[in-house]
C-alpha cells in the first residue's frame, strides 16, 4: 500500500509516494512562487500530486490515500488553510480541492505539528509519548505531544512558541508584538542582528556560529543571546507542558552540540526544581513534514494505527 505525501511550504512543495513499511519510493520538488498568485500555487501543489500519483500506479502500487500538510494557521476540522501568509492563502479548502482532483480520501494538517509526529514516530522520538518538537529556522515553531497525541489548541494555533516573549520591550516581531522569542533566537534572528551589530550584509545564522566557534567577540554574543532565550523558551515550555523530550529541528540544530550542549547546561540552571527533558537532535531533517503528511494518510486509511 502507499500514500502520497505533500508539504507545501513558502519557498518549496516537498512530494513523496511513501509505502507502508515507511520507504520513501518516489519523491518530487517544486518551487512554489507564491508570488504568482494563491491559484497558481494550488495548481502547483495539485500538479505535482497528479505526477506522483502516476508513478506510483506506473510502479504497480496506486495510492490509496493522499496527506498534505501546509504552514500558518489551520483548521484541520474543515481540512482548510485559514491563514497561510506565505503562500498567499486564505481560506482555501485544500483538503476537499486535493481530494476532488486525485479521486482520493486525503488527510489535513499543520506542517510543524506533522514534522512533529514524524520525528515522535519515526525519529528522535521513537519510544516516548510525550515531547516537543522545536524546528529553529526562519522562525520557531513548536509541535506538543501529549499521551501520544498532539495538541492542536482551541484555534488551531498549539505551539506558536515563538510568539512567547521572552525580551520584554525588545525587537518588533512578524506578529506584531515585541520580544518574541522568534526575534532572537532564530536563524532569520541571528543573522539579522550579527549584521546590524557589524554592518556585514549577507552572513547567514551558519556563518554567525562557525565565527563565534572561531572565537570572533561579536559573533559569540549573538550566538550566546540566541542560546539564552532559547533556553528561556524551553524552560517556559517545560513547566507548563512537562514533556519526556524536547527534539530541536531546524537549520540552526545544524550546529549540533555547539547548540545543544549549552541549551542542556542552561536548561539545568532554570529548572533547579526538576531534571530537564531529554534534549536532542532531530534526525529526519527535511523530510520530517512529508513524512508526517504520509503519517496522516496512513492513519486515515487504516483507522489512525500505522
Amino acid at each position: 500500500m502507499t500514500v502520497i505525501a505533500l508539504d507545501v511550504g513558502g519557498t518549496e512543495l516537498k512530494g513523496a509516494v511513501v509505502a507502508d513499511d515507511g520507504t520513501v519510493l518516489q519523491t518530487a520538488r517544486r518551487l512554489t512562487r507564491p508570488e504568482r498568485g494563491p491559484e497558481a500555487v494550488l495548481d502547483t501543489v495539485l500538479g505535482c500530486a497528479t505526477e506522483l500519483a502516476g508513478l506510483a500506479r506506473d510502479a504497480g502500487s496506486p495510492p490509496r490515500a493522499a496527506g498534505i500538510v501546509v504552514p500558518g494557521l489551520v483548521d484541520e476540522a474543515t481540512g482548510t488553510a485559514v491563514r497561510a501568509v506565505n503562500l498567499g492563502w486564505h481560506d482555501v479548502p485544500i483538503r476537499d480541492r486535493l481530494a476532488e482532483h486525485l479521486a482520493l480520501p486525503v488527510a489535513f494538517g499543520h506542517d510543524v505539528r506533522a514534522g512533529g509526529l514524524a520525528e515522535a514516530r519515526l525519529g528522535a522520538g521513537r519510544g516516548s509519548d510525550s515531547l516537543l518538537f522545536v524546528p529553529v529556522g526562519t522562525g520557531i515553531a513548536a509541535a506538543v505531544l501529549t499521551d501520544g497525541q498532539l495538541l492542536t489548541g482551541a484555534l488551531g494555533a498549539a505551539g506558536e512558541l515563538g510568539h512567547l516573549t521572552v525580551r520584554p520591550g525588545g525587537d518588533r516581531c512578524a506578529c506584531g508584538g515585541r520580544g518574541c522569542l522568534e526575534t532572537v533566537a532564530s536563524a532569520g534572528a541571528v543573522a539579522r542582528r550579527y549584521g546590524q551589530a557589524t554592518g556585514r550584509r549577507g552572513v547567514t545564522a551558519e556563518e554567525v556560529h562557525r565565527r563565534a566557534a572561531e572565537g570572533e567577540d561579536e559573533a559569540a554574543r549573538i550566538w550566546a543571546e540566541a542560546v539564552h532565550a532559547l533556553a528561556d523558551g524551553l524552560a517556559a515550555a517545560t513547566v507548563l507542558l512537562d514533556p519526556e523530550r524536547i527534539v530541536i529541528g531546524g537549520g540552526l540544530a545544524e550546529a549540533g552540540e555547539d547548540l545543544l550542549g549549552p541549551l542542556r547546561r542552561e536548561l539545568v540552571d532554570r529548572l533547579a526544581f526538576r531534571p530537564p527533558p531529554r534534549l536532542l537532535r532531530a534526525e529526519l531533517g527535511d523530510q520530517a513534514g512529508c513524512l508526517g503528511a504520509a503519517l496522516l494518510a496512513f492513519g486515515l486509511v487504516s483507522g489512525g494505527a500505522w
